[in-house]
């Protein structure tokens, strides 16, 4: 009698700790004043991009009334939960570089993350009923801990989604790479000279990819820095090495136009071997896959063949 009574009561405790937690993390509290420091310099270093695409998914949303409220609501959870992850110090540099390159709203990413995770709490007890329905547990604790795991795991998907669509994108933005540095070494053996080389082989393609080359080397030159600092950012900024790797050698060579033009052709050699190396690679890994399919295939026909004829001899 008292172990059924500590179970639900054991339930409910856990269910109220979750509740609250989450209640306690979205809600605003108080700041001290390292965290409001900390928030100045994230807004600061976002700049008017974040701004923009702000004003841009609100007027997306402004259609119907209800939509609107409900990207409001969005909204303000994903800049509750981004807020949490700075007091926290939770900078996820890699995950806001995978977005960077999807050119994706990091506090729209935090908000879809937290409406997942409610959603599969939700999801796991749901899926207990159907389950109970048809005959199959009774525990009172199954649906909790299905709940924690379903919602664990679809607050984890947004991150596979990400990472999957980044490292596709970067692996087209490395072969825009190859093809901009072939274009640059063109422009500087027609006798311009770097930085309108590394202009006008971006004026070529309207390409996110040469876009984004683009507006870095134009915001370079509003700001007064070295294009090939720029280009070192924008790496950093994508997590792609071969842009701060090109950052590094155009510092070295980049008063030498020989020297340039043989460094920029260089890398864009290596780059097209690499390619070259990651196709044929990808190519065996699939002859492979399929090999063993055919393998499958023939065992389950040898198996549909012989079963009959052994269980007739089973049988005598």
């Amino acid at each position: 009698m008292n172990s059924g009574i500590t179970m639900p009561v054991l339930v409910g405790a856990v269910f109220g700790l979750g509740v609250y937690t989450l209640v306690r993390a979205l809600m605003p509290g108080r700041r001290g004043a390292v965290a409001r420091v900390a928030q100045i310099d994230a807004l600061r270093a976002r700049g008017s991009a974040h701004a923009g695409r702000y004003e841009a998914d609100r007027g997306q949303a402004g259609g119907a009334g209800q939509e609107s409220r409900l990207e409001a609501a969005r909204v303000r959870i994903g800049q509750r939960v981004a807020d949490l992850y700075l007091q926290q110090g939770w900078e996820q540099r890699s995950l806001r570089a995978d977005l960077a390159v999807l050119e994706r709203s990091w506090e729209s990413f935090l908000a879809t993350k937290v409406l997942l995770g409610a959603a599969g709490l939700v999801f796991g007890p749901f899926v207990f009923v159907i389950v109970w329905t048809l005959g199959f547990g009774s525990s009172p604790i199954i649906p909790v801990w299905m709940a924690l795991l379903f919602g664990a795991v679809f607050f984890m998907l947004p991150d596979l989604e990400v990472r999957r669509d980044a490292a596709d994108k970067r692996r087209d933005l490395r072969r825009v790479i190859g093809a901009y540095l072939d274009l640059v070494a063109m422009n500087l053996a027609g006798g311009r000279g770097l930085p309108e080389s590394l202009m006008a082989a971006a004026d070529v393609s309207d390409g996110w990819a040469l876009r984004r080359i683009k507006n870095a080397l134009a915001d370079a030159r509003i700001t007064g820095t070295s294009q090939w600092q720029a280009l070192g950012n924008l790496g950093e900024e994508l997590g792609v090495d071969e842009l701060k790797d090109l950052s590094s050698s155009l510092a070295l060579v980049a008063d030498d136009g020989a020297k340039v033009r043989e460094s920029l052709g260089s890398r864009a050699e290596t780059m097209r071997h690499r390619e070259l190396a990651e196709i044929e690679g990808s190519a065996g890994e699939k002859s492979q896959s399929m090999l063993v399919a055919q393998l499958l295939l023939c065992a389950g026909f040898l198996v549909f063949l012989i079963f009959p004829a052994a269980m007739r001899v089973f049988e005598v």
